[in-house]
């Protein structure tokens, strides 16, 4: 059964405070969300197992670590996700990225697939779905079940902020993938909107209404 984890770091906590604000402008929320994102990867990745390696020093010959060849990839969820991508590719440059468009059809209400890129080896790397907001939780269901498909056997979720209900409906669809979150906020509103939340992300990061 996979598990929800709310990080509860500092920092963490003190840059989604300035996200959530409406007076914060486009740049400095796309900063922040790429700092948060950033620092969510660190956690996140705290599993990666390791193996010793000896390097020379200028003082002397030392036995160190490192990653154990373990190959990952991000999956932002088009277009919003793309606001987290390059916060995570600084702490780990060697990522592949692929990416998954999906838009709400204005009848059903049910997300609807336009664009799919992954990597050719999704089957050998552990994938980090990202997108600032699990709301209903339509779209990342949709975006794992995209990676299912495809392939993928290891996946997590990472937002920044989610509504209970769409947790739930996440669990419920994919009872195997972990979920990592900045913040579990209160309830989804009549328009579906995260109560606080902090708005429409995609709009807030590219500046458009």
């Amino acid at each position: 059964m996979g598990k929800v984890y709310v990080f509860d770091h500092p920092l963490i906590q003190h840059k989604l405070t300035f996200i959530r604000k409406k007076e914060t402008g486009t740049k400095e929320f796309r900063e922040m969300t790429n700092e948060i994102a950033g620092l969510m990867a660190f956690e996140i990745t705290r599993h990666l197992p390791l193996r010793e390696v000896e390097v020379e020093t200028p003082v002397a010959k030392a036995t160190c670590k490192t990653i154990s060849g373990k190959k990952l990839g991000i999956i932002p969820i088009l277009r919003a996700g793309l606001g987290m991508v390059d916060g995570i590719l600084e702490l780990i440059p060697a990522a592949k990225v692929g990416h998954v468009g999906l838009y709400r059809d204005p009848e059903t209400l049910m997300p609807v697939e336009y664009y799919v890129k992954l990597p050719k080896d999704v089957s050998e790397r552990e994938m980090i779905v990202v997108d600032p907001m699990l709301a209903t939780g339509g779209s990342a269901i949709e975006a794992i079940n995209v990676l299912k498909r495809n392939g993928a056997k290891n996946i997590k979720l990472m937002c920044l902020v989610a509504a209970p209900e769409g947790v739930d409906k996440m669990k419920e669809a994919h009872p195997d993938v972990d979920i990592y979150l900045a913040a579990m906020d209160e309830k989804l509103n009549e328009k579906g909107y995260i109560v606080p939340g902090l708005g429409d992300a995609g709009d807030r990061l590219f500046g458009t209404k």
